[in-house]
């Protein structure tokens, strides 16, 4: 991603001000951002060598990609009822993902002889 950001702002055609090309790099950006994350929950499952998934990750890689489809979309050329049903799923897993805050119970310390 970076070699074609990095080939659009040499090349000159970045222009800052056209929304389409600053609509595509931003949505190249949370690509990256997804796959870092699922990346990041992948090797904490297999670290944990339990067949425990973190729900808490999964909701949030489901709330990143339902915000970047809502940051590339066109809203122009888009219906009404897929911006409420996307607003929809961005409210129902924003609650899921709040209900969820509790933080994981802390590790058992051991007590010092």
């Amino acid at each position: 991603m970076l070699k074609i950001v990095l080939s659009i702002v040499v090349s000159g055609s970045f222009d800052p001000t056209d929304y389409s090309v600053f609509q595509a790099i931003f949505g190249m950006i949370f690509t990256v951002i997804i796959a870092l994350e699922f990346k990041r929950s992948l090797l904490v499952l297999a670290e944990r060598r339990d067949n425990v998934v973190q729900v808490r990750s999964v909701i949030l890689i489901a709330l990143l990609a339902v915000v970047r489809k809502l940051l590339i979309l066109d809203v122009a050329a888009t219906e009404a009822l897929q911006l409420f049903a996307l607003a929809a799923a961005i409210l129902a897993l924003g609650g899921v993902y709040w209900l969820m805050r509790a933080p994981d119970p802390p590790e058992r310390k051991q007590p010092v002889p």
